[in-house]
């Protein structure tokens, strides 16, 4: 598993080198130490951390993909994490999503799918809304130019989740 230094933890964490110093001093922060007594913090520790404050992970510099906006959008429930999973029949898609040490899975459609690009190993945003969830992925660099009037409306409806659906076919397509 891959370790931060302190200073890349705290830049992901969204706070200050000093309070994350502070965190580990008080033993709220599991860390390992370098041969040169250098604290490093594990990817899994600042996830957990992450989960406890309900702050969204930043991406770290040099990113494969640099810090770049999904979309503008008011949603504010985002989890992010790894495409898992993807199934295709007929027009609709089943994507689960690996957030931390979660899943979360939604129904889209398959032109959504085909649109996102998504597949195994990708990293996506789940935006729940009331009884939707949204699946996002970010625009490569040449698109993110685009209004965001003009990006499409991709989103899965998980009308079985809350009684509007009938769960038997949905379980029965990806079952």
């Amino acid at each position: 598993m891959a370790t931060l230094t302190v200073r890349q933890a705290a830049e992901r964490l969204g706070i200050g080198y000093s309070t994350l110093k502070h965190w580990i001093y008080r033993g709220g922060v599991r860390t390992t130490r370098t041969a040169g007594g250098h604290h490093r913090i594990s990817e899994a520790e600042v996830e957990r951390l992450l989960a406890r404050t309900g702050r969204p992970p930043s991406r770290p510099e040099g990113g494969a993909r640099g810090g770049g906006v999904l979309v503008r959008i008011s949603g504010r429930n985002r989890l992010q994490g790894i495409v898992d999973e993807v199934r295709r029949e007929g027009l609709v898609a089943q994507v689960r999503l690996r957030i931390g040490d979660q899943w979360l899975t939604a129904v889209i459609t398959r032109d959504a799918l085909d649109e996102l690009g998504l597949k195994r190993g990708d990293e996506a945003t789940a935006l729940i809304k009331a009884t939707e969830v949204m699946i996002a992925k970010e625009a490569p660099r040449d698109e993110r130019a685009t209004p965001p009037s003009e990006h499409p409306s991709v989103h899965g409806t998980l009308k079985s989740a809350v009684g509007g659906g009938s769960p038997a076919s949905a379980s029965s397509r990806f079952g």
